[in-house]
């Protein structure tokens, strides 16, 4: 705010000044209720206040409401501030209204009729005043009302240059908020011009309203490639003494020359010779000034001058037609890929992701191969120093430089890249584990030419990274070991090999079980590998294995009677078994039944018939990439031979439709897998294939009607279930999310393929703040973007919320945020539903979650010494008070993470009280809007038997087994 002479309202100063000198949160309190009061008698009772006693008392409320108190008066006075002359008391109202009226209040109507005065004033203050308003508020009302003005106050020749900037970030945020709202197409030509205005703050802000326009409809605005490359022409030609205003370190306007780059980037190389030429002209000169030594060794010089030279490489790589500007650019990204500055490491290994895919430029970023290898060796131990400048420390850089030998793999250095992705892996991130296992997956078998060396890097795998194996990628090493006659007996082998480990993971147990049913006759004339030998390693892992793989390995031995009837009676006598035919699980004990049954009635030839060989299984694209493409839809084009660029597909979301269930372990016997189908008479669709592999005879599925899928744990189909919902309602794996918030604030609540939803939020004492973000993984647009919050049964009464409306759109790579303001006014148990709704390709995409406001984020830590502790122990004595329960550890009973657990859920914790150290005494007040509620915890850890016991005692009994229900899952 300006300084006005004989404007600095004392009162104002004197009020935050009482505020700022109080010794607790009561005195503050009084204070503003005593505060309030007074400008609520003189709203109501005193009809002669002037300007500037509105304003001083508007802006107190404002400083109010800024605390994080409610304000919910005088919101008339600040809109009547609005029709003043005078610039400080129209700015307070227009402030006032910007922050606390909402787009649906009531008073909007009249708002908008202030803000229509003030932009046919002749004041420019006043306009801009109006403008920046409107830009803050941007509802669709006010882009019906006014939205028409706002294109002839851009191209209006009478308008001042700082107007034409106000408005031009106007509509761009009115566009946004009401695409359809605004007539824009009578002021194309004129807008586009402005391009060539001389104020080169009206050309920054016309360029972000163009780029904006262009997305919606670039056929309209093609002329404005040719002026954007005129003006960048004249930026990147200039020196930065001819444009001193908008010189920021020695580099002349960056943020303008970033925004005319991404413009370009909307449409193809120009086809006009002479603009075409005069735009390779203006990245060569920004390619030569990246090697030109830095006029300045501050930091801010060398981030605008990259930012320019980034976006410079975006547009050439967009272009993929200059074959010399590509390799440029490449071996300029190659010397980032050394340079200490993270930022820009990870930026030189996404672009060169995004160049190993250009025609052109595929040899040229081989050559930097052995750079990102070392690179990607040196990660690991830098990781492992003591900190210093250049210690990589970023997952995402690793990932980038994954990513990157990723798209830059082809047959001639496949076996060199997996191999180097396989040492990385054994000491990887957790976090990128599964995809780069994925990746190794799909470019094993795309570049294998020796199928031997798959199955080697796939056993590989299962052995490295075991738990981030999917059961596409070993589905897809079976079906690829059955349609290949000449690597079944190498797998046979290679798999009775890695079986023979002490220390064998399960997934290995499942591809050894199959590969060893159908094939372990390949092999049984090595004494090392006879049938005995088989069976007997197998079964050695049989009761270390879950359910699933016991089914599995159970198919595999009527497999053996089969191929090795020397050894049925030993298989017999594991299958007739006490443990086996009186298995608790039901699908085990049937399978040991039937399977006993079938090879004591059957004769040779039947069991012949019935467990065949495996037909091979149609040719269809890897099931493993539809899964990679699924798990992260931006990454790079496999193999670098991907080039389609102007016609993306976009791809159909995933959150709310209808999912093909993961296909089941692959049957060993074709008819017994196919023989029979699940509860909706549809086959099982194996190997996660679209369709079945052909039947077999129809003699041989005939006697076998009795038999289920032997393999499957679900039924075969859904009967119109929609996978994606759970029973409650919710989308799958919320309510996970929800626990993880128990004893934490902030954190990611949801992510998928297209969205991440995060969580920020503040506890004080009955008061919370929670912030909602919204981040959009897609490089295309959330339309229709809705968030609503949902209080079900009783928690309406005891939890008061004042939420935000949210951003309607959500640009592609984008993140909006939805604050909700909370108050607690009694104990609750139930948790909000945020329900999010939103368009993206042209499909309703629904997810519901739960909003991780839980009645334990009200506690507040208390201290207290032994004898207080005990004190308030023995007086809260009644049984009703007390809630004890005795569980199993879910967690290791580590001391420091279960003493961040307890610090995290808001008690304190009590040193010196408990005589058995071991033991956790705690203690806190929750607050309500009537009450406090104070609660004693205590934590007993049984290290031993895993067990623990944990007592909560509190004045409330509701509160007490609140709590302990809370607790209990967290240790």
């Amino acid at each position: 705010m300006p300084t006005v002479k004989g404007d600095g309202m004392r009162g104002l100063a004197v009020f935050i000044s009482d505020i700022r000198n109080c010794k607790s949160k009561e005195a503050e309190i009084k204070r503003i209720n005593k505060e309030l009061a007074n400008i609520r008698s003189k709203f109501k009772g005193d009809k002669t206040l002037d300007g500037y006693q509105k304003k001083k008392y508007v802006c107190k409320l404002l400083f109010i409401f800024l605390l994080g108190h409610d304000i919910d008066f005088g919101h008339m006075e600040a809109v009547n501030l609005l029709s003043s002359n005078k610039y400080t008391e129209k700015q307070i109202g227009y402030l006032f209204i910007s922050v606390l009226v909402g787009a649906s209040n009531e008073l909007m109507k009249l708002v908008i009729q202030s803000i229509k005065n003030d932009l046919t004033s002749r004041n420019p203050i006043h306009i801009n005043l109006a403008l920046h308003c409107m830009a803050n508020i941007g509802s669709r009302e006010m882009a019906d009302s006014v939205g028409s003005d706002i294109p002839k106050l851009l191209v209006s020749g009478d308008t001042i240059d700082s107007v034409k900037q106000s408005a031009g970030l106007t509509l761009l945020r009115l566009l946004r908020a009401s695409p359809d709202m605004i007539p824009i197409g009578e002021w194309t030509s004129r807008i586009i011009h402005l391009l060539n205005d001389q104020h080169m703050g009206v050309v920054t802000s016309a360029t972000s309203l163009i780029e904006a326009l262009v997305r919606k409809n670039p056929e309209e605005y093609k002329g404005c490639v040719s002026l954007a490359v005129s003006r960048l022409s004249r930026i990147v030609t200039a020196s930065y003494t001819d444009l001193q205003d908008y010189t920021y370190y020695f580099v002349p306007a960056p943020w303008l020359s970033v925004k005319l780059l991404r413009l370009l980037q909307n449409y193809p190389p120009p086809e006009d010779p002479s603009v075409r030429t005069r735009l390779t002209e203006c990245l060569e000169t920004i390619l030569n000034k990246a090697q030109e030594p830095p006029k300045s060794k501050k930091v801010q010089h060398s981030n605008a001058k990259n930012a320019v030279l980034f976006e410079a490489i975006n547009l050439i790589i967009h272009m993929d037609s200059d074959p010399n500007l590509l390799v440029r650019a490449c071996n300029q990204l190659g010397q980032f890929l050394q340079h200490k500055e993270t930022n820009l490491r990870y930026l030189a290994l996404e672009s060169m992701c995004l160049l190993a895919t250009s025609e052109f430029s595929h040899e040229a970023v081989k050559k930097h191969q052995d750079t990102v290898i070392t690179a990607l060796k040196a990660t690991l131990n830098i990781a492992l120093k003591c900190l210093r400048p250049q210690t990589e420390r970023d997952v995402s850089v690793r990932q980038r430089a994954v990513d990157l030998l990723y798209a830059m793999c082809d047959r001639s250095n496949a076996e060199e890249i997996v191999g180097e992705m396989l040492e990385y892996l054994e000491s990887a991130d957790y976090s990128i584990r599964e995809e780069m296992v994925l990746k190794v997956a799909i470019l094993a078998e795309k570049y294998a030419v020796d199928y031997t060396w798959y199955v080697d890097v796939i056993l590989n795998l299962i052995r490295i990274a075991g738990d981030y194996v999917s059961e596409e990628v070993w589905y897809r090493v079976i079906q690829i070991v059955i349609n290949r006659d000449d690597v079944q007996g190498y797998a046979a082998k290679t798999v009775f090999e890695a079986l023979q480990a002490p220390a064998c993971h399960e997934n290995m147990v499942k591809v050894g079980g199959y590969i060893l049913g159908e094939f372990g006759n390949l092999i049984a004339g090595d004494p090392r590998s006879s049938p005995l030998v088989q069976f007997q390693l197998l079964h050695s892992k049989y009761h270390l294995c879950s359910p699933n793989t016991r089914g599995l390995l159970l198919s595999t031995y009527i497999k053996f009677i089969n191929l090795f009837p020397e050894i049925k009676p030993s298989i017999q006598e594991i299958l007739g078994s006490d443990n086996n035919l009186r298995n608790p699980d039901v699908e085990l004990q049937q399978r040991c039944i039937e399977y006993l049954q079938l090879s004591t009635v059957a004769s040779p030839d039947v069991l012949a018939t019935v467990l065949e060989e495996m037909p091979p299984f149609p040719e269809r694209e890897s099931s493993i990439l539809a899964k990679l493409k699924k798990k992260k839809p931006t990454t790079v084009p496999e193999g670098g031979e991907a080039k389609e660029k102007e016609h993306r597909v976009i791809p159909q979301a995933q959150i709310n439709s209808s999912e093909t269930a993961a296909a089941p372990p692959p049957a060993v016997s074709s008819a017994i897998s196919l023989g029979v189908s699940g509860g909706g008479g549809a086959t099982v669709d194996l190997l996660g294939l679209e369709t079945a592999p052909s039947a077999p005879s129809s003699s041989a599925t005939s006697g076998l009607n009795f038999l289920l899928d032997v393999f499957s744990d679900q039924p075969a189909t859904t009967n119109g279930f929609d996978s994606s919902v759970s029973n409650s309602g919710l989308t799958p794996g919320a309510e996970e999310n929800y626990r993880k918030f128990i004893c934490k604030h902030n954190g990611v609540l949801f992510e998928n393929d297209l969205l991440q939803i995060g969580i920020k939020s503040e506890y004080r004492q009955n008061l919370a703040r929670v912030g909602v973000f919204f981040g959009n993984k897609t490089t295309f647009q959330f339309t229709n973007f809705v968030s609503d919050l949902v209080l079900p049964g009783n928690l309406s009464t005891a939890l008061s919320v004042q939420p935000k409306p949210v951003e309607p759109t959500v640009d592609g790579g984008a993140q909006v945020q939805q604050l909700f303001n909370i108050e607690c006014t009694a104990e609750f148990t139930q948790a909000p539903l945020l329900n999010i709704s939103f368009m993206y390709s042209g499909k309703l995409q629904r997810l519901c979650l739960k909003l991780p406001v839980i009645i334990s984020k009200f506690l507040e830590a208390a201290e207290m010494n032994s004898e207080a502790f005990f004190t308030r122990w023995k007086a809260l004595s009644q049984p009703e008070q007390e809630c004890q329960k005795i569980f199993k550890a879910q967690y290791p009973q580590d001391t420091e993470q279960v003493k961040q657990k307890i610090l995290g859920f808001g008690l304190s914790i009590l040193l010196g009280i408990d005589p058995n150290p071991d033991n956790f005494v705690s203690s806190g007040i929750l607050h309500t809007r009537n009450q406090q509620v104070g609660c004693l915890v205590r934590l007993e850890p049984n290290k031993q038997m895993q067990m623990y016991r944990l007592t909560i005692r509190s004045t409330k009994p509701s509160i007490s087994q609140a709590l302990g229900g809370l607790l209990e899952t967290q240790f």
